[in-house]
């Protein structure tokens, strides 16, 4: 089966490849590396030619609401219009788990806008939505700063391993169209300010998480449901111990 992973040079689209190259299905990276544009439509139609599942792991390179919009909407209409001239029998995308939660945020006003386009396509389709993955964790530190000190709420969230998301989304690829959503998390639910704090424990980081009930997440205000899954979700197996242990962290910035 040829399956198109648009995003397929990404985090989450190089392991998909990998488990579907492994299961013997053609599966095709599709990124602007690889000469598809899904902005632009470059490469688009023949890369989609013969396909008969895609794999849509786009994302914006901006977190604005504009230019997520726009591209969420460009870039999701002409996937639809590539799709139905290639007649493609299935179109499975990833989300975020909370999407209609966190709607104080112009990037998730976005990405409920890119689920209702997929929603409306004449193509079959499986909406995955996922929690956080480890791998963002120390980015979450990061963007949390303020006044030399990491500041979270004590809130609780699920996070995952990206390779138990791409397992999820190789799954759905290989399975029959939903036609709804799916939702996929860590073993286990924990809280955010105490998830980071063993992150940086680990890494020696010396910098100090601070729990304020006020503080928000990427700009907003979440509670102990906002980010958690619900009592369906597909559980990862992948534990934060194991990962630490065997993920080895990106390269420090100079």
């Amino acid at each position: 089966m040829k399956i198109v992973v648009i995003g397929g040079t990404g985090l989450i689209g190089s392991k998909v490849v990998a488990m579907l190259s492994q299961k013997g299905h053609h599966a095709l990276a599709a990124a602007p590396s690889t000469g598809v544009d899904t902005v632009t439509g470059q490469g688009l139609a023949e890369a989609l030619t013969g396909a008969d599942v895609v794999v849509d792991l786009a994302n914006s390179p901006s977190f604005e609401e504009q230019a997520a919009m726009e591209f969420f909407q460009t870039a999701g209409r002409n996937i639809t219009a590539a799709e139905v001239k290639a007649g493609v029998r299935h179109h499975v995308a990833l989300s975020v788990v909370g999407t209609e939660r966190l709607l104080e945020s112009g990037y998730f006003r976005a990405k409920l806008a890119q689920e209702r386009l997929i929603k409306a396509s004449p193509i079959p389709y499986t909406l995955l939505r996922a929690c956080q993955f480890f791998e963002f964790i120390r980015t979450i530190a990061d963007i949390s700063m303020v006044d030399g000190a990491v500041r979270l709420p004590h809130t609780l969230f699920q996070p995952m391993a990206a390779q138990d998301v791409a397992a999820a989304m190789a799954e759905a690829a290989l399975a029959a169209p939903a036609n709804g959503m799916r939702e996929v998390g860590g073993p286990v639910p924990v809280h955010l300010d105490d998830m980071i704090a063993k992150v940086l424990a680990y890494d020696k980081d010396p910098r100090q998480v601070i729990t304020d009930p006020q503080a928000p997440y990427y700009g907003i205000k979440v509670d102990d449901r906002s980010l958690m899954p619900g009592p369906d979700a597909r559980l990862g197996s992948t534990t934060i111990d194991w990962w630490l242990a065997n993920v080895p962290p990106p390269p420090k910035k100079k």
